[in-house]
């Protein structure tokens, strides 16, 4: 049997239903407003192992549906003992694969080095990516950065920060939001040294997820794309406008990595690096 079967919040629904969870052994299956199928349970009571093999068959089961993302939400916690519920940084992301190539995989076909960092591997059910770091929150993310910035392979290095996402925007907890940008903050200064003449760094999200809005859910703000480089040819801050769609930060990736914009054919983009030196 099953628990739950509903859409829900990720963590209302372990407090909902955890309890009741390790005493069946009943896994809690739930939706959200993405395109993902979540299955949550207790690492100790239930085994990783057993929700992973779970949310494997799980996604040949939703492939029919071309449900993007089957997830696989591991908790920890005994509430009987004053220990609450919470979530761990053991998910697993089982994806659909892309339905066409991507840049990612053009540039392995150029014999570009692609590191995934975090999640990004499972986001694209490893296509187009040659090296994966997994990771245990921003933090760790962040020293994957650096270290392969020190080891200095060209490449991309393409880095998912998933603790402003995980720990406080479904929360929706403000100074958590707060204290986690100015971490990120202080490892930013380490990183743009660590940069040379012809790296370029951008810094993105995917989505809204405001901490001061009601609900759970991500919300609908304009996402944001910062770029930096040290070549860039003058002065002063240069306005990206409104892009048309997300897709022009990959074009603007592969432009930047093999000097040229791939022909594009089930993808497009328009590539932005030109901003840079004009």
């Amino acid at each position: 049997g099953i628990l739950g079967n509903k859409p829900a919040s990720g963590t209302q629904i372990i407090e909902e239903l955890g309890q009741e969870h390790v005493k069946t052994g009943k896994p809690i299956l739930y939706t959200s407003a993405d395109s993902v199928w979540q299955v949550a349970a207790h690492e100790q009571s239930f085994g990783l192992e057993r929700l992973y093999k779970i949310c494997k068959s799980a996604r040949i089961l939703c492939d029919e549906l071309q449900i993007s993302r089957v997830i696989a939400r591991p908790f920890i916690g005994n509430p009987a003992e004053g220990i609450p519920f919470k979530r761990t940084y053991n998910r697993k992301d089982y994806s659909q694969l892309p339905f066409g190539p991507t840049y990612l995989d053009q540039l392995v076909a150029k014999g570009v080095r692609t590191t995934g960092v975090g999640k990004i591997s499972a986001i694209y059910a490893g296509k187009g990516i040659s090296e994966s770091f997994e990771t245990k929150g921003n933090v760790d993310g962040l020293k994957v950065i650096l270290r392969e910035l020190d080891a200095k392979k060209p490449g991309l290095i393409f880095c998912n920060l998933i603790d402003f996402d995980m720990l406080y925007g479904h929360r929706r907890d403000v100074s958590g939001f707060a204290d986690c940008i100015e971490e990120f903050d202080g490892y930013l200064a380490s990183i743009k040294e660590k940069l040379n003449e012809k790296d370029l760094l951008l810094i993105c999200a995917d989505h809204g997820n405001d901490p001061t809005y009601s609900g759970t859910d991500h919300t609908r703000e304009h996402a944001p794309i910062i770029a930096y480089t040290k070549a860039q040819k003058h002065s002063g801050i240069i306005d990206l406008g409104i892009r048309t769609t997300f897709a022009d930060i990959g074009a603007t990736v592969a432009e930047a990595l093999l000097g040229y914009k791939p022909e594009v054919t089930e993808i497009t983009g328009q590539s932005f690096l030109k901003e840079f030196f004009h």
